[in-house]
């Protein structure tokens, strides 16, 4: 209970930022931009042609669920890549705010574990995550199937996987806050691991380039615990493009991100609490 207390208080001061309110309306912003400039003729299920701002984009008459997969492709990567981003962007200093000097003695004298403190936060900053991303992904998906009349949900299954990469990212936003306090390192954790993420989904690919021995062996297993986020991002194209999903490799990644993000939370606490305010 006292966890969720935490989280609520995050919720309440993000909802109290007019930045944050900003970024909600700039979303629903580009959600009407998208209604408006995106027009698609659809004739009995067939696609006709499509245009944006009023150029023509194709002209061939196809089956509208197959012509648009490849527009659910490429909104499935712009949703996963781009709510990371904005993630990390906009949830930055967070822990910084609540470990500020005055704040954080108040918290402290609270009967409140300081274990409860962080995974509250945690909490807290994830739901958002999840809310924004969300509602980014089905107001997308709302405007293709109005225009369509195709209800494809693979924005929201990119919105989705996204909120479950950026746990992995902000886990150590949380561990940098905790050991430096600085919102500009955060981000810049955050940064560092969503690039070693997209890496370490290629790790096989890229190992070759690496000469047989200790450097190869080395990054093999650096980038074995990150949370495979280029995969993820694969995984939430083949979901956009009807594509079969094997459900135990993704159970897998899902894990394997989850895992890692309680691992560095884990570490959050035990410096947290080792920590003299």
């Amino acid at each position: 209970m006292k966890v969720a207390a935490i989280a609520q208080d995050v919720l309440r001061e993000a909802r109290s930022r007019r930045w944050v309110l900003a970024l909600a309306a700039g979303t629903t912003l580009l959600i009407v931009l998208a209604a408006l400039g995106l027009q698609l003729e659809v004739v009995d299920g067939a696609l006709a042609a499509s245009r944006f701002f009023g150029g023509r984009v194709d002209h061939e008459i196809r089956a509208a669920d197959v012509a648009l997969r490849p527009l659910f492709e490429g909104l499935s990567y712009a949703v996963f890549y781009g709510g990371i981003v904005v993630g990390v962007l906009a949830c930055a200093d967070f822990a910084p705010a609540l470990l500020a000097p005055g704040r954080i003695e108040h918290l402290l004298s609270l009967p409140v574990r300081r274990a409860e403190i962080v995974a509250g936060l945690f909490l807290g900053v994830e739901v958002l995550v999840v809310c924004g991303a969300l509602y980014g992904g089905a107001g997308v998906s709302l405007v293709i199937w109005i225009k369509t009349g195709v209800l494809g949900w693979a924005p929201v299954a990119s919105a989705a996987l996204a909120a479950v990469g950026f746990a992995g990212v902000y886990a150590a936003m949380m561990l940098a806050a905790v050991l430096v306090r600085s919102a500009a390192l955060s981000a810049l954790a955050g940064g560092v691991v969503l690039v070693a993420g997209v890496v370490a989904g290629y790790r096989i690919e890229l190992a070759p380039l690496f000469s047989p021995g200790p450097s190869r062996g080395a990054f093999l297993v650096l980038t074995a615990p990150l949370p495979h986020l280029s995969t993820l991002s694969r995984v939430a194209a083949q979901i956009a493009t009807a594509a079969q999903v094997q459900l135990a490799a993704l159970a897998a990644l899902i894990g394997g991100t989850l895992t890692f993000a309680l691992a560095l939370l884990a570490v959050a606490i035990v410096v947290f609490e080792r920590r003299d305010f």
